[in-house]
């Protein structure tokens, strides 16, 4: 069964480089993002890493932990980050998970049942190992993106995603194509006209079905 959004995040014990955690206890009341990849040491991952190490006070500020997932063990992690902090001119205080036995990636379906690590693999045994789980306090997956290896992904765009999530999280509102912090957003047709009046201002009405607010702060 493929994990879809509002799905209830699979837990699990793992080891990390910077020890063992239950993910769902680890998450605790926290907005997380698990981000996996297919082999450490490799080009486009490790600007990725480094990426997400450069963002940490932008996932603070949203009260969210991040923690990556690679297929390969704590020793290969704990080497590979001395690269990426490196690469990336700043700490990586974030752990990653030791996924050799590929329990993660088939939990949260990036492998399919039967995958194996053949001897002398390469990236492309788990190429599909190359997605993004954005995940709420209540353990519920929110969103997910799935990249190619040749693709390195944008990481102002996850935190632009977030946002959304954050904005929208619980409450009769969407945001538009292309939103950003700050700007207008859509009142979801759950509410009336006066209703979504009372509870966000007046209305910028382009259709009778798409209604726009002021971003509520």
């Amino acid at each position: 069964m493929a994990l879809r959004i509002n799905d209830i995040v699979p837990d699990f014990t793992a080891q990390t480089d910077q020890g063992e955690i239950s993910f769902h206890d680890w998450i605790g009341d926290s907005w997380a993002i698990l981000f996996s990849h297919p082999k450490d040491f490799t080009p486009v991952c490790t600007t990725e890493f480094g990426a997400v190490a450069q963002l940490s006070e932008e996932w603070a500020k949203r009260g969210t932990k991040v923690i990556g997932v690679s297929v390969d063990g704590v020793e290969e992690h704990k080497g590979w980050k001395a690269d990426i902090e490196s690469f990336a001119g700043c700490a990586a205080g974030f752990p990653i998970i030791a996924d050799g036995d590929l329990a993660v990636s088939k939990a949260f379906d990036m492998l399919p049942a039967e995958a194996y690590l053949p001897e002398g693999r390469t990236p492309a045994n788990t190429a599909t190992v190359r997605s993004v789980f954005i995940i709420s306090p209540d353990k519920k997956l929110q969103l997910s993106m799935t990249y190619p290896m040749s693709v390195g992904r944008n990481f102002a765009e996850v935190l632009r995603a977030l946002d959304a999530l954050q904005k929208t999280f619980g409450v009769p509102l969407a945001t538009p194509a292309n939103w950003e912090t700050g700007k207008d957003v859509i009142v979801a047709l759950s509410l009336d006209d006066a209703a979504a009046e009372e509870k966000y201002g007046s209305l910028d009405k382009k259709l009778k079905y798409l209604r726009f607010a002021k971003d509520p702060k």
